[in-house]
């Protein structure tokens, strides 16, 4: 499923065009360590960091199913959990998550960044959220990289970043998918797409929105099953209450 980016009136494109927005050159070297949210610990203020401006990177990286049967099979013990694992190895197939970005906006309009439909976006215009291409098997060092360009943070009300399999693996487990934000100051924000049930097929990751006056990164890692419906998007944006209207799509 896929919607068409709604524009909102008003909303022109202008100004220069940055450097490359997914490129790392010119950015703040990467802290010692990232702020990994956990269950315990589900939040962060990106006030509190001083990330109000610039740039937020969002990387989605994961081991691809081969690979990550290729180690089941080297860590197996036992004779039959080694033959088991390496026809695992033999026949698994590499999987296609996709990275996307739900946006609200404060005049009540939205739309999504993902790779379905080819609803990249844009960094300096409407939407202010791009999708950088589509990494099909995991394979690639950089993963999948989506870009939020906070000078325009103002007109954010909620964006939620979610992924789901487009094709391949049944669900998460062993793929050892995670998240990180990074900012242009060099922070980083850390989710882990962790403790996935049998057939989750789709994933809420974090919601982004203010909170008391301050722009804040929750981690939701929601999980999504066949069995919540079809039509996954229209599924995730129901249960966000993000009331967006959802057409078929292919990429």
């Amino acid at each position: 499923m896929s919607t068409t980016p709604a524009r909102a009136p008003g909303r022109e494109p202008g100004g220069p065009p940055r450097a490359d927005p997914f490129s790392q050159k010119g950015a703040a070297p990467m802290a010692s360590g990232a702020v990994v949210l956990t269950k315990a610990s589900p939040t962060v203020s990106l006030d509190k960091h001083g990330v109000t401006s610039g740039l937020v990177r969002v990387n989605l990286n994961w081991t691809s199913a081969q690979a990550a049967a290729q180690r089941e099979a080297a860590e197996a013990r036992g004779l039959f959990r080694r033959v088991r694992a390496s026809l695992r190895a033999g026949t698994a197939k590499d999987v296609d998550l996709d990275l996307g970005c739900m946006i609200r906006f404060t005049d009540g309009s939205k739309t999504v960044v993902q790779a379905l439909g080819n609803s990249f976006g844009a960094v300096e215009h409407f939407p202010y959220v791009a999708l950088d291409g589509d990494d099909r098997t995991g394979a690639r060092a950089t993963g999948e990289n989506l870009v939020i360009n906070l000078d325009h943070q103002a007109e954010f009300s909620k964006l939620l970043l979610f992924v789901y399999i487009y094709e391949g693996s049944g669900d998460f487990r062993g793929l050892d998918a995670v998240v990180t934000l990074s900012s242009d100051r060099g922070d980083r924000f850390e989710v882990r797409l962790d403790e996935c049930p049998p057939q989750a097929h789709a994933c809420a990751i974090a919601l982004i929105k203010r909170q008391k006056g301050e722009l804040v990164v929750g981690r939701e890692v929601r999980w999504f099953t066949p069995q919540d419906g079809p039509g996954i998007q229209d599924v995730i944006s129901r249960a966000y209450r993000l009331g967006m209207k959802w057409t078929p799509g292919r990429k």
